[in-house]
């Protein structure tokens, strides 16, 4: 069964897949597999730009959304007039000879990953670019993968794909459909900031940070960098944590820490 695996650690915001994805499709009829993408309004790849924490301490995370090719989709269930399919290699198609213009698939998809073309009338997603994979050996992958620099997107078969998915996560897991698109490194929240001597008027360098969960005791153990900046990343959602900075015998606690965003603690006195 076929599906896309996307690596967020790697992926630099390029924006080539979703430029490929409208060079091959707009203004391309590709009938039975999907009519022309209109030029504005529709992204059957789009990517989304995350901004996390407070200045100086900020993430990016670009991340690629898509149709999710469901293994339960309810779009298909939605379809009474049989447009919707999936096929043998898992990838779900709206045929657009078939397809009515009723809106009952968008309204009902939980990803927001179909479109309507008000032109044509019809909904409208990614395909996969299954007109290429079934009618030209030299395409293996969608033209989004091909026009990916960094092989953040990747495609193929998922038995080839398994050390991949032991470590991925589903984007909008609670919708219960059984996506086909593996992400890793999808962002969670971070703790980070910087300690400084107000006397020295210095970062402090090397300075041991352990992170404690406060309810389960977990912890996390991070260093001061040469800018005397910590950073704990990966944490749970809506936790409270104490924080521990040592260095040369001297020790200062933060409590009180709660991670219902991705937190930056600014810089943090500490006399040595």
């Amino acid at each position: 069964m076929k599906a896309f695996f996307i690596d967020l650690s790697v992926c630099n915001g390029c924006y080539c897949c979703q430029i490929a994805c409208k060079d091959e499709h707009v203004a391309n009829d590709w009938t039975p597999y999907a009519k022309p993408q209109p030029d504005t309004g529709q992204f059957w790849i789009g990517l989304t730009e995350l901004v996390r924490g407070q200045v100086p301490k900020v993430k990016v995370t670009y991340i690629p959304k898509m149709c999710h090719h469901c293994d339960d989709a309810p779009c298909i269930e939605q379809c009474k007039y049989d447009a919707i399919t999936k096929r043998e290699d898992g990838l779900v198609l709206i045929n657009p000879d078939k397809c009515t213009g009723c809106k009952l698939c968008k309204d009902t998809c939980p990803h927001d990953a179909i479109f309507f073309n008000e032109g044509l009338n019809i909904a409208q997603k990614c395909t996969g670019c299954t007109h290429l994979l079934d009618n030209d050996d030299e395409w293996t992958v969608p033209r989004c993968v091909d026009q990916c620099p960094t092989d953040a997107l990747r495609f193929g078969e998922e038995d080839d794909f398994r050390d991949f998915i032991k470590d991925a996560e589903f984007l909008n897991p609670e919708a219960g459909t059984k996506s086909r698109v593996y992400y890793k490194n999808l962002p969670k929240k971070f703790v980070a900031g910087t300690i400084y001597d107000p006397v020295e008027k210095e970062v402090i360098i090397g300075a041991a940070c352990t992170l404690k969960d406060s309810e389960s005791g977990e912890t996390f153990t991070a260093t001061t960098d040469n800018f005397g900046d910590f950073w704990f990343r990966k944490l749970a959602d809506d936790r409270t944590f104490s924080l521990t900075i040592d260095k040369d015998g001297k020790q200062k606690v933060i409590d009180g820490i709660i991670t219902d965003k991705d937190l930056s603690l600014g810089d943090i006195p500490m006399t040595l």
